[in-house]
């Protein structure tokens, strides 16, 4: 076990097909994980499944490099639960299954509202990708996956302190980058 070397360190090691290295890095963020998982999953096993497939894609893929291995993993198992979340959802199987009153646009939904929508999300998303990495980090977390301060504080192991410091700091460099810029109108 090398618990004192950085994740960097312990990649490169993995690199050098050291399972030792990996099985460092499987104690170091494995229960962190498996929250992240089962926030989105609602099932610790399948939570616990999600994170061991992981770590077996990440020895699979040991000659691909990776900059920020925290970050990798967390995107990861965030997005291996978002796909086992789609796959799991029952299929249609004809349109007779579609639940029609939700889906009927309404008069106010005209495709140049619904595009400038997007455009406008777009916008904001890109201004979002200029945020430093645990501002951006902290603030996805919290305003799109939804998750509580407690929750942010558990999976990034952070205080809830920081945890709203840094959400505090990135809505207000948002504001700023908002006003900043010149395009970005917001119809109602």
């Amino acid at each position: 076990m090398y618990p004192a070397l950085t994740d960097e360190a312990l990649m490169g090691l993995i690199q050098q097909s050291n399972p030792v290295a990996l099985e460092t890095l499987f104690n170091r963020y494995y229960k962190t994980l498996c929250q992240l998982c089962t926030v989105y999953t609602k099932d610790y096993t399948v939570a616990e499944e999600i994170t061991a497939n992981l770590f077996i894609k990440l020895w699979d893929n040991r000659d691909t490099a990776i900059l920020n291995v925290k970050s990798y993993l967390f995107v990861a198992a965030k997005n291996l639960s978002l796909n086992y979340i789609q796959k799991k959802k029952d299929p249609v199987h004809s349109i007779e299954d579609v639940d029609l009153q939700g889906h009927v646009l309404k008069d106010r939904d005209n495709p140049f509202k619904i595009l400038s929508g997007r455009e406008s999300y777009n916008k904001i998303l890109s201004l979002i990708d200029t945020l430093p990495t645990s501002q951006r980090q902290v603030l996805l977390m919290s305003r799109i996956d939804n998750l509580d301060k407690n929750e942010i504080a558990k999976v990034l192991g952070i205080s809830v302190r920081t945890v709203e410091t840094t959400l505090y700091q990135s809505i207000k460099k948002l504001r700023q980058l908002l006003k900043g810029q010149h395009n970005f109108t917001s119809e109602s």
